[in-house]
């Protein structure tokens, strides 16, 4: 099974967004016995906890089911176990880059918005919502959802490169 990580830094806003709308989208493709999807901070602070309320009463409002998220820390092992680590914004980026046990595994690297077909050289991060109000989580979402039809479209080649 190919194995996606979505990556944020604490792991209660974005990346539990995009791990939520990616299951649904992957479910919805019929390739949810393809592909796995987890995430995780690179913070460890809200380790076991559950994702913000704010960002799950806005997965909620637009059905999807957030219930089942609890937050984990990202660690080098994450390398061994995932294929894909999708970074949430450039400092998430450094931090995953700075983490890998060889200069090979950085190749698993890549901004979850390299899927985003409206992304650009300078807008290619998920802005951090947690300062916010609900515009915010409701913009960030339907970011997600647009860089997940993306990289939905791309699994096929993601799993069976050239």
């Amino acid at each position: 099974m190919y194995a996606i990580a979505l990556v944020c830094l604490g792991n209660i806003c974005r990346s539990p967004m995009a791990h939520v709308v990616l299951e649904a989208r992957l479910h919805d493709a019929g390739l949810d016995d393809q592909v796995a999807v987890a995430s995780s901070g690179t913070g460890g602070w809200h380790t076991g906890e559950a994702m913000d309320s704010r960002a799950a009463k806005v997965l909620s409002g637009h059905s999807y089911d957030p219930s089942r998220h609890v937050a984990e820390h990202f660690t080098t092992d994450w390398y061994a176990e995932h294929d894909l680590i999708l970074a949430m914004d450039d400092s998430n980026y450094a931090d995953i880059i700075d983490l890998a046990p060889t200069v090979a595994e950085q190749s698993k690297v890549r901004m979850f918005r390299d899927f985003d077909p409206e992304a650009t050289a300078g807008d290619n991060e998920v802005p951090d919502p947690w300062y916010g109000g609900r515009e915010g989580f409701e913009r960030v979402l339907a970011m997600i959802e647009r860089t997940t039809d993306g990289l939905i479209a791309q699994i096929p080649d993601l799993i069976n490169p050239a």
